[in-house]
């Protein structure tokens, strides 16, 4: 498999689509194309507000930092992300409000085009090694959320520190690779349609 490494003082500090507040992208795919399948970010929410609608979008949130945020959506639901690491996942055209529950938060977002794309987004602990398998078609976003890890590959060993982020893509080289390590991750498996 292909690693890319993404460390986090690399990551875009960029506006929201809405221009209410900031976010650090992570990754963009593809990267350079005016409209991409799939993104990652990190949203710094200092306050309450509307969200940016994604038309044709599906989206996931979780919480990373702070006391939780309520979303308000305009349909009538609410949902509370209650730390440790409350997430959901929402249709990017469903307009919402969020409303701060006591201070600042950070969140996670998976924000993909659901025409494109299937995604599967998993929170797991990180406690000894973890296989990856290449698939066709298929990529795995590591998200390092808490302690280190190595990711294991004869052509190319890396290093994850929390915060920083990998893209495992499948490549004529190998056929698996190790995570291995301890602490925590978001792990995003990403499958083509």
């Amino acid at each position: 498999m292909r690693i890319t490494l993404l460390p986090a003082n690399e990551y875009t500090r960029v506006r929201w689509k809405n221009g209410l507040g900031w976010t650090r992208e992570i990754l963009r795919v593809p990267q350079d194309a005016p409209e991409w399948d799939w993104r990652v970010s990190i949203a710094e929410v200092d306050q309450g507000g509307p969200f940016s609608i994604f038309e044709g979008c599906e989206r996931e949130l979780v919480l990373l930092s702070g006391n939780g945020m309520r979303l308000d959506f305009d349909d009538g639901q609410s949902i509370e992300l209650q730390p440790p690491h409350g997430k959901h996942q929402f249709s990017g055209e469903r307009p919402l409000a969020a409303e701060l529950i006591s201070g600042p938060t950070t969140d996670f977002n998976l924000i993909w085009r659901r025409d494109r794309i299937a995604t599967q987004l998993l929170h797991r602990p990180l406690v000894g090694p973890m296989l990856f398998f290449a698939e066709p078609g298929v990529s795995w976003f590591v998200y390092q959320l808490a302690g280190r890890a190595e990711i294991r590959d004869q052509a190319q060993p890396a290093m994850l520190e929390t915060g920083d982020s990998a893209l495992l893509q499948p490549s004529g080289r190998s056929h698996r690779l190790v995570l291995d390590g301890g602490g925590e991750v978001l792990l995003a498996r990403i499958a083509t349609r």
